[in-house]
């Protein structure tokens, strides 16, 4: 048991080593964490504005269907049908309250859209301070890098200027270099 606790405390120095050496690459994973919680908090709406839409329709035929017993009541009671009137009267309560139902179910789907919709614009900030600080930490990386490589060439007669920070080929190499020593800690935690 204690070799093994020593890989993983050694695995894990050297995940939270390489956390430290590359916070943007932490940042990109919460952001895609961030983009997915968007995505489903999106198929969320749009589920309950489905939900909400069948609510209206049924909310809608039972009025119909409210306005046509009255409307049987009515005739029954004008032809002197008391006991069609009585019946075509429970009938309407009973479509009276299952509307009440419905509505309150409709008003249920309409507050659960809104706490979706917060949700989603929380999300929306979450995200937009994410970009920020990655922005921030690629930025303080590549000072960083220029300063090593100020560092490094100091004193010698170098002609290759440093890279600039928009330079392609140099996010291209450290893109490159981040792969290689994710790979290399792969195969070392595969031992």
């Amino acid at each position: 048991m204690g070799l093994f606790e020593d890989i993983n405390q050694f695995l894990e120095e050297r995940i939270e080593e390489f956390a430290r050496n590359n916070p943007h690459l932490e940042l990109q994973v919460l952001e895609e964490q961030l983009r997915q919680q968007e995505k489903e908090s999106l198929r969320l709406i749009i589920d309950l504005q489905g939900q909400e839409k069948r609510s209206q329709d049924e909310i809608l035929e039972t009025a119909e269907q409210i306005k046509h017993w009255h409307q049987r009541i009515d005739k029954a009671n004008a032809a002197g049908r008391k006991d069609l009137a009585q019946a075509a009267q429970e009938r309407e309560a009973a479509l009276l309250r299952q509307g009440n139902q419905l509505w309150g179910k409709m008003q249920g789907i309409k507050q659960q859209m809104e706490k979706a919709k917060e949700l989603q614009r929380q999300i929306q900030i979450k995200r937009q301070e994410l970009a920020t600080q990655a922005a921030a930490a690629q930025s303080q990386q590549a000072k960083t890098q220029a300063d090593n490589w100020e560092t490094k060439t100091w004193g010698q007669n170098v002609t290759t200027p440093p890279p600039e920070k928009g330079d392609d080929l140099d996010r291209k190499f450290s893109r490159w270099e981040t792969e290689m020593e994710l790979q290399e800690m792969k195969r070392k935690m595969g031992r």
